[in-house]
């Protein structure tokens, strides 16, 4: 046996030690979905404006908050982002002050104040959350971005060429508190809330520029409003109720709304603009649902924006399996019970564009019972489907969820995340930053990857069926020039060229096939001298491949994970990256905690704290798999 098998039969066995040690008594693992500062900023400002009573954790995330900042003042979204990030420098600031503990003359604040200044004040803010916020909190007017959009679009026809539900629902979570809100000019603040005044410079134009897509997005609202029937007044009433319900039937078991932390602040200053108490017990369920996504770690308490517990536990139990630990293993079938009842029964948005099938998928987090998306199904899927082979109800649990991704498959070949035939170009010319990204939920090269990895891997299916066909011909039809494939849900490039590669190789495509040469070529080019690889978060807003200069575990095991699939013996290029591999598995640094998960361009990354474990193991594992007998 090679001295790097034997490094990583030993290296399997600590890390499938520890991950059986870390799970929880009802079957499940809890890692934290760690979003940088920005919502424990939000939740900060939400829990004074409402004189919450809950000092320990206002301290907590202050604390956490004010320990981000760096040298130059400000707070970044990501190491490399070395000129700081001015939404979420705003962000930290006003909270550090609306907290209390920190006032206006104290250092830090001071270091803040000159770099927000340095960059233009509030007015040059692009973040549509950070502005919504300020807006709602009476520091600035409500943006055109979306003081434009009228209420009454909640009311065209699925037929109309603009409607609501070709937004993504993620879109419209978050949009919908907010028209509200823009519609009545609602603000509120309290007597000793800081004053933002001298961060807006009058010189700057704190209006997002109205492009000539936008404005002709504004004529077919326009069109569509001339086309309801009634009086104006009667019209916008029913559109006002129609949003006030629209967050209600979405209001999930533990308060929240979509079981996101982002749409539920919104949704608690909606619910005040709408004219509720403060006390009403939607608001006051909404507060112990954002309290309960705390996480806390020795030395840091941090609000997550949807705790990824059935996502988390889902790919452990299927990474544990690839390791060699049976579907019989206690852990396994402990967590297959705790992911059965987490599968959906009701019909949520997704079905409003692919009405003829029975719900089946599942969602991110414990809470989320009408959200599910394709990624975590079939990560679900590939946790029960040693079960599915020997138990009635998981065979049963597995036909519903394999019917309900077959059936989220595009009209263009690939799959999307959430809702299916949601990618109107229209929607991309909102005059909101990450418009592109957020608006729509078109087919991405990793989820048409993962799903044709699941498809050809654990349900049998290849190239024979049309399907298969149509999924593989986007991704090849999708791939860019120098052989890489862009992920939407992941940084960046690498991710999306893993999940690519992986799934061709899954339903049967050819190794020699020039997609496939190609992106193996490119993944190889990208190497680092250590044999790991590391791209930056800069990718995803430049949309182009900017290496990180460094290499990060859950990159590494990607690449070595693609690499693996398309080669037939073990390379030194390889052998190379495995010995990085494992070395990064015994390291504690910021290579280690570098965010490798995407959620909004340009605003929003993510830390999964389980990654550095989960893709490591697969990685290693497949090596094991494919090459023991080399």
């Amino acid at each position: 046996m090679s001295d790097v098998l034997n490094s990583i039969d030993k290296e399997i066995d600590q890390l499938t030690a520890f991950l059986l040690q870390q799970q929880r008594q009802d079957g499940s693992w809890h890692y934290c979905f760690e979003n940088g500062i920005v919502i424990d900023a939000y939740v900060i400002i939400l829990f004074r404006i409402l004189n919450v009573q809950n000092e320990e954790l206002i301290r907590q995330l202050y604390d956490r908050i004010l320990n981000e900042q760096q040298p130059g003042g400000f707070w970044r979204l990501y190491p490399d982002e070395e000129d700081g990030n001015l939404s979420a420098t705003v962000e930290a600031y006003y909270a550090l002050l609306y907290s209390g503990y920190s006032k206006i003359t104290n250092e830090p604040i001071q270091r803040a104040k000159r770099y927000i200044q340095s960059k233009g004040g509030l007015g040059k803010v692009t973040s549509i959350l950070t502005r919504a916020i300020l807006a709602a909190t009476g520091q600035s007017k409500w943006p055109l971005s979306v003081s434009l959009i009228p209420l009454e679009v909640l009311m065209f026809p699925n037929y109309f060429p603009i409607n609501y539900y070709e937004f993504s629902g993620y879109s419209r979570v978050h949009l919908t508190p907010m028209l509200i809100m823009a519609d009545r000019r609602f603000s509120i603040t309290i007597a000793d809330a800081p004053d933002l005044s001298d961060l807006m410079d009058t010189r700057v134009d704190a209006e997002e520029p109205i492009s000539r897509g936008y404005q002709e997005m504004q004529k077919d609202i326009h069109s569509g409003l001339s086309r309801l029937i009634g009086t104006p007044r009667s019209i916008h009433e029913a559109a006002r109720t129609k949003a006030e319900q629209f967050m209600l039937q979405r209001i999930e078991s533990d308060g929240t709304l979509y079981s996101y932390a982002t749409s539920t602040i919104l949704m608690v200053f909606a619910l005040l603009a709408l004219k509720y108490d403060q006390q009403h017990p939607l608001i006051t369920e909404a507060i112990k649902g954002l309290t309960a996504m705390q996480y806390r770690s020795p030395g840091k308490t941090t609000i997550q924006n949807s705790p990824s517990t059935v996502w988390d536990t889902a790919l452990i139990a299927y990474a544990l399996q690839e390791s060699r630990i049976g579907g019989e293993h206690k852990a396994i079938t402990q967590a297959a019970s705790y992911l059965l009842p987490r599968q959906h029964h009701k019909r949520g948005d997704w079905s409003i564009h692919n009405d003829n099938i029975e719900p089946g998928g599942w969602g991110f987090s414990e809470s989320n019972t009408i959200n599910p998306d394709v990624d975590d199904t079939t990560a679900a899927l590939r946790a029960i489907h040693s079960l599915s082979r020997t138990s009635g109800s998981y065979q049963e649990s597995w036909n519903r969820g394999l019917n309900w991704v077959l059936s989220m498959q595009n009209k263009d070949g690939g799959w999307p995340a959430f809702e299916k035939n949601t990618n109107k170009e229209m929607l991309t010319w909102l005059a909101i930053d990450g418009a592109k990204s957020a608006a729509t939920d078109p087919s991405e090269a990793d989820l048409t990857g993962r799903t044709l990895e699941y498809l050809g891997n654990f349900a049998g299916l290849d190239m024979r069926y049309e399907f298969i066909k149509r999924g593989s011909k986007w991704l090849i039809r999708n791939q860019e020039k120098d052989g890489s494939w862009y992920g939407r849900w992941g940084v960046c490039y690498i991710y999306g060229t893993w999940a690519a590669l992986t799934g061709l190789m899954a339903v049967g495509v050819a190794t020699d096939h020039d997609s496939v040469q190609k992106g193996a070529q490119w993944l190889l080019s990208i190497q680092n001298p250590d044999g790991g690889w590391g791209e930056s978060c800069h990718s995803d807003r430049l949309l182009h491949y900017v290496p990180l200069g460094e290499s990060t575990p859950s990159q590494t095991a990607w690449a070595l994970d693609a690499l693996i699939a398309t080669q037939p013996k073990p390379t030194p290029a390889i052998d190379q990256g495995i010995r990085r591999l494992i070395a990064s598995m015994h390291e504690d640094n910021w290579k280690t905690t570098y965010p490798t998960g995407a959620g909004l361009p340009g605003n929003f990354y993510i830390h999964y704290h389980s990654y550095r474990y989960i893709w490591p193991l697969l990685a290693l594992s497949h090596y094991r798999k494919k090459y023991r007998d080399c």
